[in-house]
């Protein structure tokens, strides 16, 4: 190969990496900037349902580690389980309701818990990410974006995940968006269609007891009838011990033969 070819394909092979570096550099930097929020994950978004919401810490303030989460809860929502989690302490704030407040369930009630607090035992390190779950009761509320203000506070500085996009504005433009679950329709009921399941469950359980009851009694009464069919025809008087054996005083012993009684 010629010095001009050789030196032609090394360039061309050169300017192909440089090309592909840049887009998985690009690529890296993309899923970098999509993790970097502090978000919230629910597994149900269903009205009336109850969900697990998992929200996502993936790393500190400037790379400083974090101390502390604090979760607002929205108005929409009067209480929230938090799942316990070992490098942290847990805690809930309660406010005191201007007045008094009606459920979804009829009651009434005069307080609602407002945050969650977890508190890092240790500082959480700016390079590793951790997991606070949180159980609550979706509002019945479809279409509805419930928004949950985080304040991230480190060992130094804090960030305060906090902002809603306006309307017609990408969520995904804000620099410190709030975390938010969006309420969706209401699965239908199906506790009617498991109710007459269970019903039809037991109802063919009962008919087969009741028929091996009444093959078993059909049984009993054959075998009485059988055995009323059949009569002595003879009877055998015999020794208990036989000729041969030489013993004396051997008490004799009945054999009794049943044959079907004649017609």
């Amino acid at each position: 190969m010629k010095k001009s070819t050789r030196s032609f394909v090394l360039r061309r092979t050169l300017s192909a990496s440089a090309v592909a570096g840049g887009t998985a550099a690009l690529m890296l930097a993309g899923i970098s900037g999509a993790s970097a929020h502090v978000g919230v994950t629910p597994d149900k978004t269903a009205a009336n349902s109850y969900a697990l919401l998992t929200f996502g810490v993936p790393h500190g303030c400037d790379e400083s580690g974090t101390t502390k989460i604090t979760i607002t809860l929205p108005a929409e929502l009067d209480d929230a389980q938090p799942t316990v989690n070992p490098n942290w302490t847990v805690q809930k704030v309660v406010e005191q309701l201007p007045e008094p407040k009606k459920t979804a369930a009829g009651a009434s009630i005069t307080k609602r818990t407002s945050q969650i607090i977890y508190t890092a035992k240790a500082p959480l390190d700016h390079d590793l990410r951790d997991a606070l779950v949180l159980s609550v009761k979706l509002p019945d509320a479809a279409g509805k974006t419930l928004y949950f203000p985080t304040l991230q506070n480190c060992e130094q500085g804090q960030t305060d995940w906090s902002e809603i996009a306006p309307e017609g504005q990408d969520a995904h433009a804000l620099k410190a968006p709030a975390p938010a679950v969006t309420v969706t329709e209401a699965a239908p009921a199906t506790a009617g269609h498991d109710d007459h399941a269970a019903a039809s469950s037991v109802t063919a359980a009962g008919t087969a007891s009741g028929t091996a009851d009444a093959g078993a009694v059909a049984d009993d009464g054959a075998q009485a009838r059988s055995w009323a069919a059949l009569r002595p025809v003879s009877a055998v008087w015999s020794s208990a011990a036989s000729p041969s054996s030489g013993a004396a005083g051997a008490s004799p012993r009945r054999s009794v033969c049943l044959l079907p009684r004649s017609s």
